[in-house]
């Protein structure tokens, strides 16, 4: 009888944005399955916090990495620097989403500070990991992204926008990657109990001028599973994604959402 292989030992990843919510879950579970883990996000302290609560695997260290997103020479300076001495196997890009609002009345530069913190971060650590990936013979890079690049949400005209971006770059990737052992898959969260998803609800409840609790209640109602999604559901589908066991899965788009998204 063949076993699922889900074993990470000696593969390191690089996983953004991972002193909060999905980011950190992701960093958690991946540790769990025996991947050295280094964090990447701007707050030095929120990193070593968290970094000291890993799981760590024997013989493995983690690591943190302190750049902005906001400040694409940055990020490729830290990591740059950072893959020469520790080869990467898994790279997840994650990121917080533009700010809301209407597509027709986003500034240019909304769009411009999106698509670099979003397409040139993830192309800049994309290709800083590549080379170490093909040499293994083993990658996988996995985007956290939205449920809107199936279908669109309103009022979230650039990161629509961007996060359909992000997801063509994704497919283009695997293709080319594909032979040298390396998937590219997009992991698509629903709503999912996070710092961000109390601020969506809170700015929502002010501008109706409800109670934040009713916005939440129609939010799960819309739901078939009639609940919010937790962090750690999200990192499972990821850590299944970065496993050896999902080795031919590669290309596709995951939602993560509870049944919510009305396509297929």
């Amino acid at each position: 009888m063949t076993h699922m292989n889900l074993n990470l030992a000696n593969r390191h990843a690089i996983v953004c944005g991972s002193t909060q919510g999905i980011g950190r879950a992701c960093a958690e579970a991946l540790a769990q399955l025996g991947c050295a883990v280094t964090l990447l996000a701007r707050n030095e302290q929120a990193l070593h916090e968290v970094v000291g609560m890993l799981p760590t695997p024997e013989g493995q260290n983690h690591a943190v990495l302190v750049a902005d997103f906001q400040q694409p020479d940055a990020v490729q300076a830290a990591v740059s620097a950072h893959v020469e001495e520790r080869p990467t196997h898994i790279l997840i890009n994650n990121t917080g989403g533009p700010p809301g609002g209407p597509a027709s009345e986003a500034g240019l530069d909304e769009y411009r500070r999106a698509f670099e913190a979003h397409v040139i971060c993830n192309q800049i650590l994309a290709q800083a990991v590549i080379p170490a990936m093909r040499d293994a013979s083993y990658g996988r890079i996995i985007n956290i992204i939205s449920t809107s690049v199936k279908a669109p949400i309103p009022n979230l005209g650039v990161s629509n926008t961007i996060r359909g971006a992000v997801a063509n770059w994704a497919k283009t990737l695997a293709t080319e990657l594909g032979p040298h052992g390396i998937t590219v898959n997009n992991v698509l969260p629903g709503f999912t109990t996070t710092a961000r998803l109390e601020s969506i609800i809170g700015k929502r409840a002010a501008a109706g001028n409800v109670d934040p609790d009713v916005i939440a209640d129609r939010m799960r109602n819309s739901v078939p599973a009639r609940r919010f999604g937790e962090a750690a559901e999200v990192a499972a589908a990821v850590a299944f994604l970065a496993s050896p066991a999902a080795a031919y899965i590669s290309g596709i788009n995951l939602p993560v959402d509870g049944g919510r998204t009305p396509t297929l």
